[in-house]
């Protein structure tokens, strides 16, 4: 490792011989054009020299500039000369003698055949007054440095060009690894961790996973103890794939691997494949499994495999690129092929799992799919105990209690919490972080920055008053609506109110369930029609996501008496065809839009058997701007369906109820249940069935 370290610092390179050689010339040539010369800045300080008798040797050279050398007369008169315009030449004198030999002198001309008669004329003078002519004599001067440089210096520039943009294209020199030379551009680009090197991560440092930690532990164990299982005739699994929504610890469980496996690591994304040349995905794949076996046992890693990994032969009339296909046939070959592939295991991560070639995903290749799913309450405790180790706290922070707070909250997001509320209790001026700025920290990741400087009219404040209070009264009245956090009408972000709630830990959603939830969404469109007798453009949020719920009941969960107990989900997103007729999609349409009418008749009977307690609620709102749960138990009364606020833990597992291919976090209503629920009036909320795909709504 250190040795490495030393090459890298080296600041030797072949390309400082070729600078030090180009300098060398130009310089060579500036100095052999000007040594020992000076030039005079007029004509007429020549013809001046030349009328006195002074010059002699006199060339025309290109019939640009005129050489000259004095006579002894000539140097005597200049070096007793004080006139500026000899000052060159009593220089270039000085310097002359220093360095030996008479020193050439020379002048610019602006015209060759002006020059050549005003010398003609002068010769004539001289002739008349019996002196010794000037004879110029003609000369051809030819650079031949100037002139290779000036052929190999375009060139030159093309190549150092050429060079950049492919040095960047592949990298960058040095920092690339192998991969960085253009040369080079087929080597594998994978960071490479062995003799020692490591990522400074541990299984200890991932909370939570604890089902997914385990499998990822016996691999590790595979490599590090064989015998203990090949004694017995087990097979070391080929690949295990990492599955699960962003942010919920997939790579930092690899970071952990590499952290704590004893073999040589290799570790790289999906698309350091991908590049514009053809056959380079194809023989970077060859090259990383050809170190990999030099140094098996080893473990491969491979992020974001579904930028490779996508499922062939499709949509190849609109002309895809089939390099990132040869890519994913040289990856099969490479794991499960003719050739042995003994001592490698490869780990790969994706939150597209539904996208991937059936190829990849059989067993021989990844014999393991291990899905890592959103944390619930005691893994979200495990997770706030990791991060909150570098932060400073008040005593007695309660953990638990921030735990219940964040439902379907990730691993990342929790991360970005405990950050947050740093950041909050810093620009406070606090010296620990205090409770409240976990729950400010909360709000600010849900609904954005508050912004108390908008512009907003009376009228329009009111009306957003009306419409927070219906929500909030309407899941107060409901048995299965989420219970109630608060309800602001202060702007965040994109919205103009929101209402908080906090939903229960469920694995399973009913019917009730849901339509309590719609008839929530609804109630803030029916407090505005009961209250103003108009509605208003402020239920857009509530809108898509009752209508992605209706979609979804109808259609994918088979929900519905009369669609029956179909679903029309299609994992795979086909937005070209339809498996249902042109009758059906107008049975789904009418049923969705029956289903959504009637929880809107039920929020307006609601609301309207309540209207004074929504009045009283939505002026307590517009004095107060934000109310919480005590305020609503003062206008309504406790809740007689409320549970006690100690959650329950279920020891007990279910059998999953949707088939094998539904069972991911994007098509199941329990992927979603647990966000914490934002009802926003110009912005999606956070809520059941919102990561469904747009799809859902496409019947008619």
């Amino acid at each position: 490792m250190t040795e490495n370290k030393n090459k890298k610092k080296n600041p030797f390179s072949i390309y400082w011989i070729y600078a030090i050689i180009g300098v060398a010339i130009i310089g060579f040539q500036l100095f052999m054009s000007s040594a020992g010369s000076a030039s005079l800045k007029s004509e007429n300080t020549f013809l001046t020299l030349a009328k006195e008798g002074y010059v002699e040797d006199v060339l025309l050279v290109n019939k640009v500039r005129v050489d000259f050398k004095l006579t002894e007369e000539g140097e005597k008169f200049v070096k007793a000369s004080k006139k500026g315009e000899y000052k060159p030449l009593r220089e270039s004198l000085k310097n002359g003698s220093r360095m030996g030999g008479k020193p050439v002198f020379s002048v610019k001309i602006l015209d060759a055949g002006t020059f050549t008669t005003q010398i003609k004329e002068l010769n004539q003078e001289l002739k008349s007054e019996g002196k010794e002519v000037i004879e110029v004599i003609p000369e051809e001067e030819v650079n031949y440095i100037g002139q290779i440089l000036s052929f190999l210096l375009p060139i030159a520039i093309l190549v150092v060009i050429w060079l950049f943009v492919m040095r960047r294209m592949t990298g960058g020199a040095g920092g690339g690894g192998a991969g960085g030379q253009i040369f080079n551009i087929g080597k594998s680009k994978a960071k490479v961790y062995e003799k020692g090197e490591t990522t400074n991560v541990t299984f200890n440092d991932v909370a939570g996973l604890e089902g997914a930690k385990e499998e990822i532990v016996e691999i590790v164990e595979f490599l590090k103890n064989p015998k203990k299982y090949t004694e017995l005739g087990a097979k070391i699994p080929k690949g295990a794939l990492l599955v699960g929504p962003p942010g919920t610890g997939k790579t930092l469980l690899a970071k952990a691997v590499a952290g704590e496996a004893k073999v040589p690591f290799f570790s790289l994304s999906g698309s350091d494949f991908v590049e514009m040349f053809v056959g380079v995905g194809a023989s970077r794949v060859r090259d990383l499994f050809k170190q990999a076996k030099e140094k098996a046992p080893a473990i491969i890693f491979i992020d974001e495999i579904d930028a490779i990994g996508r499922a062939r032969g499709k949509n190849n009339s609109f002309g895809s690129n089939d390099e990132r296909e040869n890519t994913l046939n040289q990856l099969l070959t490479e794991m499960d092929g003719f050739g042995t592939n003994s001592g490698v295991i490869i780990l790969a991560a994706t939150n597209r799992a539904d996208v991937l070639d059936d190829a990849l995903t059989r067993a021989g290749r990844f014999d393991r799919q291990i899905f890592v799913d959103m944390p619930d309450l005691n893994e979200r405790k495990e997770i706030f105990q990791v991060h909150l180790k570098p932060i400073k706290l008040e005593p007695n922070i309660d953990v638990d209690f921030l735990a219940k707070q964040t439902p379907g909250f990730s691993g990342a997001d929790i991360a970005n919490l405990c950050n947050e509320a740093a950041l909050i209790a810093a620009r406070k001026e606090k010296k620990h972080v205090e409770k409240q700025d976990f729950l400010d920290a909360v709000d600010r990741i849900i609904g954005g920055l508050e912004k108390k400087n908008k512009i907003i009219t009376v009228e329009e404040k009111k009306s957003i008053a009306y419409h927070e209070a219906g929500h909030a009264t309407i899941s107060w009245l409901l048995e299965h609506a989420h219970p109630l956090v608060k309800v602001t009408i202060v702007p965040r972000g994109r919205s103009l109110g929101a209402a908080w709630y906090l939903p229960e830990e469920r694995s399973i959603t009913t019917t009730e369930q849901i339509l309590d939830d719609m008839c929530s969404a609804l109630g803030g469109r029916a407090a505005e029609k009961i209250t103003f007798g108009k509605i208003s453009t402020g239920a857009l949020s509530d809108l898509e996501k009752v209508t992605k719920q209706a979609y979804a009941m109808v259609s994918i969960y088979g929900l519905n008496d009369k669609i029956g107990n179909i679903s029309f989900y299609d994992p795979h997103g086909s937005q070209f065809t339809k498996p249902y007729s042109d009758d059906t999609a107008k049975t789904i349409d009418d049923e969705v839009s029956k289903l959504i009418e009637s929880q809107y008749q039920r929020a307006l009977q609601l609301l309207e058997d309540n209207k004074d307690k929504l009045a009283l609620l939505a002026n307590k709102l517009l004095e107060k701007e934000v109310i919480f749960k005590e305020d609503l138990v003062a206008i309504f009364g406790k809740r007689p369906w409320d549970k006690d606020e100690e959650l329950l833990k279920v020891d007990a597992v279910e059998e999953p109820i949707t088939s094998e291919e539904n069972n991911s976090s994007e098509s199941t209503i329990e992927g979603n249940n647990s966000e914490t629920k934002k009802e926003n009036l110009d912005e999606s909320s956070s809520e059941n069935l919102e990561q469904l795909d747009d799809k859902t709504g496409e019947g008619a």
